[in-house]
């Protein structure tokens, strides 16, 4: 039965209340020459088996993560995840709930947000953490706005080695805002001098770790140097689960951390909805975005919990507000909170041991290759490699050969020539030796 919720005359009722004299009337204000005047090529109406078998032809002609090699990165990555946890998150009682509103019958979602919580603080090694945000790239711009309010200075200093996606977000947040950005030029071989670029004006500096281009540094010099002209330093980390292997950013002295939590129960979902993870220290906790659950004990003395914190303009004056943002990732986040659970620290440490065993296997293949020049030193499971031609057209015909080589860092960086060459590629625990021999033997191929 199809489903015709209005019809002409509804229409024109709805029109005449508002004083529009047709539909075209509610698109006034889009430009003339954005409005597109033609009508599609599309086939007439067609019944439910026909558009399902037409769709299913387009579908098959992607090459989907799951059917060849597989080593893209960049800020979201192809992990296994448990069945479990997809079978736990469709409970109903955590699919359909939406927020708590009524933290008193909420009391199954406020538990699991404290557990996720909690299990971001330890693994960021901060005091505090949010009941999570969009996903990453949303989350750093959100830290730059936080890192103005706290230290009242509005200029963000940003690495050269930040993903250009989150680069954009806090780019974007600035213009309107009035803020001021200066951004470094990318360096995928050197250290930047990032502390020799902070003054008495900064109010954060922000760095990606591992950066983009994979390299592992440590960030101990340039927390110091940010402190020391009283700046805030920001730790973005697109892959979380390099957190299994790494010294932790509060133990070098970072002050926001935000992360990418994609990694730990969640696909690859075309790119979203994804979660973002946001950890502080407890001095700055009142001016952290988001929302915040505890726990605490009732007049009986029972243990619950609570919405301890919640600056959102939702709850409080706009003007109050320290963001916009209005929600949090609900149900990524508790497939996050499932699948770390049931990892537990020496699984989650082991899985981590798994990608960069994966990475070196690769790494090591890909270095026999004649042409190819691995240039990270120092990676956890992504690093970058030179190719003697485009990268991406190596990329294309890798493509052509079943295998997906990686991202060509000009698809992010498309003004920046000097990173034309270069390939970044990510391994995990889901590649087999077959699969990096496979990579190894494709390359060979395209290069010579």
């Amino acid at each position: 039965m199809r489903y015709l919720p209005l019809t002409a005359d509804d229409r024109q009722q709805m029109l005449g209340v508002i004083g529009a004299k047709s539909i075209d009337d509610l698109f006034i204000d889009v430009p003339e020459a954005a409005r597109i005047k033609h009508t599609f090529d599309l086939p007439p109406h067609q019944g439910e088996l026909e558009v399902e078998r037409a769709l299913s032809a387009m579908a098959a002609k992607n090459t989907s993560a799951g059917s060849v090699p597989f080593f893209v990165g960049c800020g979201a990555y192809k992990h296994h995840v448990p069945a479990s946890v997809d079978h736990l998150i469709q409970r109903s009682e955590f699919l359909t709930s939406y927020t708590p509103y009524q933290p008193e019958i909420s009391q199954g979602t406020l538990q699991y947000l404290f557990e996720f919580q909690t299990q971001v603080a330890l693994l960021t090694g901060m005091d505090v953490a949010n009941a999570s945000m969009y996903d990453g790239s949303t989350a750093c711009g959100e830290a730059v706005q936080m890192a103005h309010r706290v230290t009242r200075r509005n200029k963000a200093l940003l690495s050269g080695n930040l993903h250009p996606h989150y680069r954009a977000v806090i780019e974007t947040s600035a213009r309107f805002a009035g803020d001021g950005v200066v951004a470094l030029d990318a360096a995928p071989t050197s250290a930047e001098d990032i502390a020799g670029r902070i003054d008495d004006d900064t109010s954060c500096v922000v760095v990606q770790y591992p950066d983009f281009f994979g390299n592992v540094r440590d960030l101990t010099d340039i927390a110091a140097a940010a402190h020391a002209q009283g700046a805030l330093m920001i730790v973005a980390i697109p892959e979380i689960i390099s957190m299994g292997a790494l010294k932790t950013p509060g133990e070098m002295g970072a002050d926001i951390v935000v992360a990418e939590g994609q990694s730990i129960g969640n696909a690859l979902n075309f790119g979203g909805p994804y979660v973002g993870l946001f950890a502080t220290r407890q001095k700055y906790v009142r001016q952290m975005p988001g929302r915040l659950a505890g726990e605490t004990v009732d007049a009986d003395g029972k243990r619950g919990y609570v919405l301890t914190l919640s600056t959102r303009e939702q709850h409080i004056r706009r003007e109050k507000a320290t963001s916009n943002i209005c929600t949090n990732s609900g149900l990524c986040c508790l497939a996050f909170t499932i699948h770390l659970a049931l990892l537990g620290e020496k699984g989650f440490t082991r899985l981590a041991a798994l990608n960069h065993e994966s990475a070196i296997k690769l790494a090591d293949a890909l270095s026999a290759v004649p042409g190819a020049d691995v240039l990270t030193p120092a990676f956890f499971n992504e690093f970058t490699v030179r190719t003697p031609k485009p990268a991406a057209q190596v990329i294309e015909a890798l493509a052509e050969k079943g295998v997906l080589g990686g991202v060509p860092a000009s698809r992010l960086m498309p003004d920046d020539k000097s990173v034309s060459d270069l390939i970044i590629v990510a391994a995990t625990e889901v590649n087999t030796d077959a699969d990096r021999a496979a990579y190894a033997a494709a390359l060979t191929e395209v290069l010579s």
